[in-house]
Parts: structure tokens; C-alpha cells; sequence
């Protein structure tokens, strides 16, 4: 038996195909890459576009046809779907979007839970040197714009020492560069600390991200070691504890060449994050650090925790403390109710942090989001590609001779 997989998305899909081979390769079967001599085909989907979602339709409708070839010969050819739009379609209650996908491709034999999928087994990495290596899974951020934390649910921590310990194992094995991967690194290690079911997901409650109060919150315990919480500080109150400094230290000290991290959000990143980049030289010296929006009032209506001049503060902070630091970030264009005025914040902030890349999205409508559900997708689709090509010529154009930039890791989520 052969399988062959499809992924779609950003660098946490890459991660969570290279599990889902390894489970396939635990029952016996062996990788192909061609549809043709599959007898399983895996599609790992995205959905933070509509475009990605549609690219997954047509995907299936050319399965089919190979599908209906292999039955005519009673040849054993199964389409399974999972990833991000399966995630979606589990946690709609109503069933809605479950309907949907089950009739615009009927010809889909399982429709499988990426949670299905544990750690188990070694993954399956195609790159000898660099590893992916997911420290959490699941956002509890709540943008007003994004579906993540819809397709992958309420943001859960790996234990620490199974991170470390799959770190040793690649630097042993010979690998010289990690990733850590989750939809907000710096949060890591909060539900670990205080319990899931303390931490506030809804951004615009009026409370303090966890319930407890700090003196209630237990040191966290690793091999014997006490490793002390860093509380990141956000509108003059302490709102999460989080690990993420002190694991990065951790990893670092293994002496891989390049320790790298994403996605980070802004209004998360401590004073001690900073210091520990800024003492560990193997960390990389490029950060992604999604932006959205150079506005404001745009950041107020994407529920973003910080505004335009806080994070040009950040990004000051960082290069004063980070000699050769470099930032590459997402924006959205076009969000809802986005004047020129507000855009042009955008490409004020833009000029002003000087990006060395910007993955840059011109907005659409998801389903289940609070955008879509109260705020009119008012931009027209002209105006949207108007100002997507004034920060594409205005950031990532100027780059592309630039010799120095190998920035090879594919689009984040945050």
C-alpha cells in the first residue's frame, strides 16, 4: 500500500504532514508522490484564504477522476481529508460547514481531525538539517479576522520536556537548525502553568487573561529544575505566564547553529524574550513579528492588543538590544471599513520599521469570524489589489536582489 500527501498552508501544516507520514509508515505503507500510484491520498487543507480553501476543491474534483479509473479496475483509492478546514467543520456546532465541504466533495472517503494525529511516532523529515518543531497548537487570541483559532481550537502547550527532548534527539542525529512553531510562541507554556480552563480565550472580556492571581500561580517543575514563569505585561497589568524565554534559552544552549521561532505576537513579547535573543547569538537575527496593520483604529477593529506606536516601540526595543535584527511581518489590506487615510498609516509604519519581508493578504471574509459576522467586507476587490501592489512594490520588490535575504520559511498565521 502507498500513500501520497498534499499539504497545503503554513509551516504548522508542513509540521503536523510530517506526523501524519510517519502514522502512515507505522501501518506498513510507503510515501509516493504521485496521485496516480496512491492508494491513499492525504490532503492536509488550509483555510486562512478563501483561495486556499478553493485550491483544496479543485484538488479533490481531479482525485475523483483518478478515483472512478482505480474502482473500474478494483484498485483500492481512498481520499482523506484533515488539517484546517476538518477542524472547522468539528467545532461548528450548527453542522453548517460540515454540509458544505461533505457536498462540494462528495467523493472524500474520511474526513480526519489533524488531533487524530498525536506525537507517537518520529516524524517523517525530508530535510536532514532543518526540523520543524511544534511547541503548541491553537490560538486563544480571537482577531476579529482570522479562523485559527476555529480550525485548531483552544491553544494547547507540548510539555516542556518532550520539546526538549526531541530538540537533543535532532541535534544528536546532526541537525543544525530548529524552528519552534506555534500560532503565539510567547504564550506557550500558560495553560501548563495555571490549567486550560483558567485562561480567559476572549480577548475583549474585561479581565486579566488567567484568573488567578499571580502569588496563586505554581512554579513550573522540569526534570527536577524549577523554572520560573515570565509574566508579560500588557496595559499596565500582568495578563499571562508564560515559559517561552526560558525554553528558548534551553534550546539554544544545545549549540544548533540556528534556533528560530513563529510567529510571535506583538503584544506578548517580554523584556526578557529580548534579552534572551540578544544573549544567544545562534537565535535567529530575523523576526517575524505579524503587524497586520499600520493604523490604529484598524488594530482596534481586528482586536489587536497594542497600537501602531506601541509597536514601533517593540520594534525600536529590539534594535537597541539586537545589533542586526530585521523584521518580516503580515499585513492585511483592505480589513473592513479601511480608509486611505488608515492605509496609509500602514505604509507610514511600513517605511518606518523597514521590513525585509512582508506577506502581505488582501482581506476575505471567513466563516465563524466576528469580521463577518458584524463588520461589511466594504473594500472594493479593486482598491484591495490597488494598495496589496503599493506594499508589494514599496517592501518585498526592492528586496528581491537582495543577496542576503533567504527568508525560506513558508507563510505564518498570526
Amino acid at each position: 500500500m502507498k500513500y501520497c500527501i498534499k499539504t497545503f498552508g503554513c509551516q504548522q501544516n508542513v509540521a503536523d504532514s510530517e506526523r501524519i507520514s510517519a502514522a502512515f509508515n507505522a501501518r506498513g505503507m510507503t510515501p509516493t508522490e504521485s496521485y496516480e500510484d496512491a492508494n491513499y491520498v492525504i490532503i492536509n487543507t488550509c483555510m486562512i484564504r478563501q483561495k486556499a480553501e478553493d485550491r483544496v476543491y479543485g484538488l479533490v474534483r481531479n482525485l475523483a477522476e483518478i478515483k472512478k479509473r482505480k474502482l473500474k479496475h478494483n484498485e483500492l483509492f481512498k481520499i482523506i481529508v484533515t488539517g484546517c478546514m476538518v477542524g472547522v467543520a468539528f467545532r461548528d456546532k450548527t453542522g453548517a460547514y460540515f454540509d458544505k465541504i461533505r457536498t462540494l466533495m462528495p467523493d472524500v472517503d474520511e474526513f480526519m481531525p489533524i488531533e487524530e494525529v498525536g506525537f507517537d511516532n518520529e516524524p517523517v523529515r525530508k530535510d536532514r538539517k532543518h526540523a520543524w518543531v511544534p511547541i503548541s497548537n491553537g490560538c486563544n487570541n480571537f482577531c476579529t479576522f482570522c479562523i485559527v483559532p476555529f480550525t485548531r481550537g483552544r491553544e494547547i502547550s507540548r510539555p516542556y520536556t518532550d520539546i526538549i527532548s526531541e530538540c537533543q534527539r535532532l541535534r544528536d542525529e546532526g541537525y543544525t537548525s530548529v524552528m519552534l512553531l506555534g500560532q503565539n510562541v510567547n504564550s506557550y507554556g500558560a495553560d501548563l502553568i495555571v490549567g486550560e480552563s483558567n485562561i480567559q480565550v476572549m480577548r475583549d472580556i474585561d479581565k486579566t487573561y488567567f484568573q488567578n492571581t499571580q502569588k496563586e500561580i505554581r512554579e513550573y517543575e522540569v526534570n527536577g529544575k524549577v523554572v520560573k514563569p515570565v509574566y508579560v505585561k500588557h496595559l499596565g497589568r500582568q495578563r499571562i505566564p508564560t515559559l517561552f524565554p526560558a525554553l528558548l534559552a534551553d534550546v539554544a544552549r544545545m549549540g544548533f547553529t540556528l534556533v528560530d521561532f513563529i510567529s510571535s505576537n506583538p503584544w506578548d513579547f517580554s523584556e526578557e524574550l529580548i534579552q534572551v535573543i540578544a544573549q544567544n547569538q545562534n537565535i535567529s537575527r530575523t523576526i517575524h513579528l505579524p503587524v497586520q496593520s499600520g493604523d490604529s483604529n484598524v488594530l482596534k477593529r481586528m482586536n489587536r492588543w497594542y497600537t501602531a506606536e506601541e509597536y514601533i516601540a517593540l520594534t525600536d526595543r529590539l534594535k537597541q538590544q539586537v545589533p542586526g535584527i530585521r523584521f518580516t511581518t503580515d499585513i492585511i489590506v483592505g480589513f473592513c471599513g479601511e480608509t486611505e487615510a488608515e492605509f496609509e498609516n500602514t505604509v507610514a509604519l511600513c517605511k518606518r520599521v523597514g521590513f525585509l519581508k512582508a506577506y502581505i493578504a488582501m482581506y476575505s471574509q471567513r466563516p465563524m469570524t466576528a469580521a463577518t459576522k458584524v463588520f461589511p467586507d466594504d473594500v472594493p476587490h479593486a482598491e484591495k489589489k490597488r494598495r496589496w501592489q503599493v506594499l508589494e512594490d514599496l517592501i518585498n520588490t526592492p528586496n528581491l536582489s537582495n543577496a542576503a535575504y533567504k527568508f525560506h520559511y513558508s507563510r505564518p498565521h498570526a
